[in-house]
């Protein structure tokens, strides 16, 4: 047996890995078990393939080594045994008896690699590392997905139940590990700093520096003041040497917010950063070496600021590995309810007010409100009515009333040279004057519709293809003449309203004025 080239030291993480050998051959176990003991494993050994099953399904292993000419149950049928039960447990198949065709038949059925006796003791140690490694991953990406199914509707800052964000929530989880460059891309108020610290802090680069860079609030000149630093008389006024945002970053993480107004003279420069990991102070001649994940995020559509000459189109490449694509509110209308509840709880005991639930009218103004300042303006108006509100209940008015101040739908004189989103400004207005018509109407279709100059069965697609849900009748006292209601247990608080399954009270989101004290 050939012992080749002396061993790579064992990477410290791995140490302590435990390994299944599996071979009918004594002195094959023998020396397998000697060398890997040697690099830090935790050895076990089986003389059969079936002994080598029971093993694995007992206990906990980071990889197998695996013999393929056995006599009883042999290579491939434990192969499959193995698979079967763990199917992320790397198998190293061994045989003296390796022909291509074999080793094509082991990885088909999914061997993680396959090596020939005599075997070379460096490529078994190889093998067997990036078997560990692998190991490992899948193992945290098992754990990352977990907990983000356990938390079914929060990932770091970020809250969402529906499909759409618990998709996004593991596209983070995978992507904040690496080094990758990534932009996040969405409307103003969906949230994209959000995103950008849960990369940082589920990342190895959590416990340096996150620095958030609003590029379009400086000019030129000092916006690279900042990034690069400079060394002492670099520009009028430089009295001292300072160091950039991508110094105080160093093995962090360096956020920019708006990329798209990065001036284009500033955008070479970090171009240069990503590519080179290097940069020089304004002034300075010395070269300054930084390890930084670049976080980018903007609202506009780079290509669009690429085909007009604003924004370079080497960047845009280098910025554009990963994207994180954060749908606007309006587009997530399962998550207003959760929203609400999170921003009521938040402000309520800022303000001291820990008991403030929103009442059913007040929440179907929520729900049918179009946002356009997305999730942010969903905070304003939450934080306003829980100042303004005199009691625990905070009703429609109040609501109402913080809905006018948000910002009306302004069509452009004239076309911008980058264009303008023109689906998604048409389905503002469209579901801004459907909610308008529904309120007008008191929730009555057929009278929206009227007032819309549609018919009916138009604004009913309409309302399915926004996400509106049909408006309900607002609480009024019955006519004195109306006849009393027929006896019957009272109303629960929370009770299910018509068309809608009943909600939590105390502690909840909505209450009812049943049995309540305390009213706003």
């Amino acid at each position: 047996m050939n012992d080749g080239a002396a061993p790579a030291p064992a990477d410290p993480l791995l140490h302590g890995a435990s390994i299944l050998v599996v071979d009918d051959e004594a002195i094959i176990r023998e020396v397998l078990e000697g060398l890997l003991a040697r690099d830090g494993y935790r050895v076990r050994l089986a003389a059969e393939g079936a002994e080598g099953v029971a093993l694995a399904e007992q206990g906990t292993f980071d990889a197998v080594l695996l013999d393929v000419m056995m006599p009883g149950m042999d290579g491939m049928a434990a192969l499959d045994e193995l698979r079967r039960f763990d199917a992320d447990l790397p198998v190293i198949m061994v045989t003296a008896y390796g022909t291509a065709r074999t080793a094509r038949d082991a990885l088909k059925r999914g061997a993680f690699d396959f090596i020939e006796k005599p075997f070379q003791h460096a490529d078994v140690l190889d093998a067997v590392r990036n078997a560990v490694e692998h190991r490992r991953q899948a193992t945290a990406r098992r754990a990352r997905r977990d907990a983000i199914e356990a938390g079914a509707h929060r990932f770091a800052g970020l809250l969402g139940s529906g499909r759409r964000m618990r998709d996004l929530f593991h596209l983070i989880a995978s992507t904040a590990p690496s080094r990758t460059t990534v932009l996040v891309t969405g409307e103003s108020g969906t949230g994209k700093e959000l995103v950008a610290r849960a990369l940082h802090d589920h990342s190895p680069r959590a416990d340096r520096a996150f620095v958030p860079v609003n590029s379009g609030s400086l000019p030129s000149d000092l916006l690279e003041s900042n990034l690069f630093g400079h060394v002492k008389g670099a520009f009028t006024g430089a009295i001292a040497p300072k160091k950039g945002l991508f110094e105080l970053a160093d093995r962090g993480s360096i956020f920019f917010d708006e990329i798209g107004t990065v001036p284009l003279d500033t955008q070479a420069k970090l171009l240069r950063v990503i590519q080179e990991r290097e940069f020089m102070r304004l002034g300075g001649v010395d070269t300054v070496r930084v390890d930084v994940r670049i976080i980018a995020a903007t609202n506009q559509d780079l290509l669009r600021l690429v085909e007009a000459g604003q924004f370079r189109e080497d960047l845009f490449y280098r910025l554009h590995v990963i994207t994180v694509d954060l749908p606007p509110l309006r587009e997530r209308r399962e998550d207003i309810l959760l929203l609400a509840q999170h921003f009521l709880e938040q402000y309520g005991r800022e303000n001291g007010k820990p008991d403030l639930v929103l009442m059913p009218e007040a929440l179907g103004l929520l729900e049918a409100h179009h946002w356009p300042g997305n999730v942010r303006e969903l905070e304003n108006v939450i934080e306003r009515a829980a100042v303004l509100t005199g009691g625990t209940e905070i009703g429609a008015h109040l609501i109402r009333d913080a809905l006018r101040t948000s910002p009306p739908l302004v069509l452009p004189d004239d076309i911008p040279p980058e264009g303008i989103p023109f689906r998604e400004m048409i389905d503002q207005a469209e579901t801004r004057l459907i909610v308008q018509a529904l309120e007008k109407a008191g929730g009555v279709q057929k009278k929206a519709a009227e007032l819309l100059r549609i018919k009916p069965t138009t604004l009913h697609e309409m309302m399915k293809r926004h996400g509106i849900r049909a408006g309900r009748p607002r609480a009024t006292a019955p006519a004195a003449s109306a006849a009393p209601p027929a006896p019957g247990p009272a109303a629960a608080p929370g009770a299910a309203l018509p068309g809608r399954p009943a909600l939590p009270t105390r502690g909840g989101l909505v209450g009812a004025r049943a049995g309540r004290s305390g009213s706003g």
